[in-house]
């Protein structure tokens, strides 16, 4: 899963023009990466050239 940290994104919106699923949304004051319509393909996180998108393993539950 990929998240956008709003300590260091600019609000330049390139990720989320780089998103082909529309996945990156404002979320208040900030972008944010909304996990059920991301599609992982790191589109964003090749375009942020602040370091504001990263990659987050998501832990697996066991049921």
């Amino acid at each position: 899963m990929f998240v956008i940290n709003p300590e260091l994104c600019t609000r330049c919106e390139e990720c989320r023009d780089a998103c082909p699923c529309d996945a990156i949304k404002e979320q208040g004051d900030h972008l944010a990466v909304i996990p059920e319509e991301c599609a992982e393909c790191g589109a964003c996180l090749d375009v942020c050239e602040f370091g504001a998108v990263s990659e987050e393993e998501i832990p697996h539950r066991e049921v």
